[in-house]
């Protein structure tokens, strides 16, 4: 693919790359940042890389951003992973790079960056970043750290390889990452921990949920989130806890933020993309994200998750 030979030749021609990643960040945001960072770190010794943006406990294993001066992107190449809109960018001074470079597998939105590489058929995009990595694998190099955070990456998107969109390549790509050094059992280990509190989460979140006309959803309270020494990303980690329901094939999560309500929106058959289009969200077909200003709107998305549904059929 040009695109891919286009990228490698501007991670050649830059001394100095950051890489960024989305707010609230999930283990495939961490994997292809830090794959990245790996690749790169080892195919070129003398590169300044740095990954930048949010920490997430859940994946805290994979690496520790790093905290930078706005100095240091000058004269250099900002690299954004797994982020559909730049609005949704963590850490906004990517901006402040001389070129972008977008790299994501989300359904395209906002086409900001100067290289832009966005291909829907990867259900991860940390499995991007390992194909990129087995494009040029002759001139490359990749050690067990970033085949342990790509590996995560792709683990952690596609539900432990049961979603829409695994294939043969999703297959080929991890059987590489684990060659070269990706611990299968330290990695399922580390995401399957969990601390008593997060345990009783599970239980208090099951007894909330709450079915409707073809759905099933919960609604998360900040006061729930304090209550359980919960993060944000921890909470919001559960949504699949309501899937697998019969007869329900939509389920959602409602989180309370400081000052937004934002819905996890996940589905088993039915394309609920344009739902959350209709939301100020987007995101893949079965899996995608919508916002809403207060629990008050909840209402108006219920009604119209109701009038969705009906007129999918």
């Amino acid at each position: 693919m040009e695109i891919l030979n286009k990228i490698l030749n501007k991670i050649k021609e830059y001394n100095r790359i950051i890489i960024h990643g989305h707010k609230r960040p999930d283990g495939d945001c961490y994997g292809a940042q830090f794959g990245l960072k790996d690749i790169i770190k080892s195919s070129f010794p003398n590169k300044e890389v740095y990954v930048v943006g949010e920490t997430s406990d859940f994946v805290s294993f994979v690496g520790t951003p790093d905290i930078i001066s706005d100095d240091l992107y000058e004269g250099s190449l900002s690299i954004v992973v797994d982020t559909a809109t730049s609005e949704r960018i963590s850490d906004l001074r990517y901006t402040l790079g001389k070129e972008v470079i977008k790299i994501d597998h989300h359904i395209p939105i906002d086409q900001y960056g100067d290289l832009i590489w966005v291909d829907t058929n990867f259900p991860s995009c940390a499995q991007m970043i390992g194909f990129f990595y087995r494009t040029f694998k002759d001139e490359l190099k990749l050690s067990s750290v970033g085949a342990r955070a790509m590996y995560t990456g792709i683990v952690t998107d596609t539900g432990r390889f049961r979603y829409r969109g695994v294939s043969n390549l999703t297959h080929e790509i991890a059987g590489m990452l684990i060659d070269l050094g990706a611990d299968i059992e330290e990695i399922d280990g580390n995401l399957s921990k969990e601390t008593l509190d997060q345990f009783r989460f599970k239980g208090h979140l099951l007894n909330s949920v709450k079915f409707d006309e073809g759905f099933v959803y919960a609604i998360i309270t900040k006061a729930d989130i304090e209550k359980f020494n919960m993060t944000d990303e921890e909470a919001a980690a559960n949504v699949n806890l309501l899937g697998g329901i019969e007869g329900y094939n939509f389920w959602f999560l409602a989180i309370e933020y400081d000052y937004e309500i934002r819905l996890r929106l996940r589905a088993s058959g039915i394309e609920i993309d344009k739902l959350a289009n209709m939301y100020n969200g987007g995101g893949h077909k079965m899996a995608a994200g919508a916002k809403l200003k207060s629990l008050d709107e909840l209402d108006g998305f219920l009604a119209s998750a109701r009038k969705y549904l009906k007129e999918y059929k």
